[in-house]
């Protein structure tokens, strides 16, 4: 039976996307390892479908800075791919990248902010190219924009891209574990009702 909303997906569907979800963090975490030339493991995926104000609870605080990069998926699955992570995580790759510590995202130039977006956008199209071979669909993906802003604001991005087919979130999370350090980061892939329905369907949801 084909869903309507994503709060209709069951314990099947949700487990589904789990497990598609570690193949790609595990992907999103060796791509990352390469760049930084560290060992990185993930902690165990979760999958949940939230609202606004449960996801913001989830995530951090409304006024909560943070660095994100968002890119738009079509082909054979259209909607969005946010990657959000905070100062700490931040501050760790940029250490490791540019021998340099931050105590605010405000003292970071543009070289910092390059690296930032394109740290995500490594993270975003390895956790996507394991996605669309293990689902066996063709997804091409958008340039990325990066933003450092309050949470609160940035999550009203998908809601006002989708909030005609839903008011809820698709909240992935596994955090990166680097040299002991625990680096928390968010991500939110955001299909149309549409695409997710044939998502299921091709892995027999």
């Amino acid at each position: 039976m084909k869903i309507k909303h994503y709060e209709d997906l069951d314990l099947q569907g949700l487990d589904v996307m789990r497990e598609i979800s570690s193949i790609g963090t595990s992907h999103a975490a060796t791509a990352l390892s390469q760049l930084l030339q560290k060992e990185i493991r993930i902690s165990i995926p979760q999958v949940s479908v939230l609202g606004y104000t449960e996801a913001l609870s989830r995530i951090g605080d409304a006024e909560q800075i943070v660095a994100a990069t968002l890119v738009k998926m079509d082909q054979d699955v259209e909607g969005l791919m946010l990657f959000l992570f905070d100062l700490n995580f931040a501050d760790t790759v940029l250490q490791t990248l540019l021998g340099q510590n931050y105590t605010c995202f405000e003292e970071m130039d543009h070289l910092a902010y390059s690296a930032l977006e394109e740290v995500g956008n490594i993270i975003i199209c390895s956790y996507i190219n394991a996605f669309s071979k293990l689902v066996d669909v063709d997804i091409r993906l958008s340039v990325p924009s990066s933003t450092v802003n309050m949470l609160g604001g940035i999550l009203t991005v998908p809601i006002a891209e989708y909030g005609y087919e839903t008011d809820k979130l698709m909240y992935f999370n596994a955090d990166f574990v680097m040299d002991g350090k625990k680096l928390s980061d968010w991500l939110l892939m955001l299909p149309d009702i549409k695409s997710l329905n044939a998502i299921l369907e091709k892995l027999g949801v």
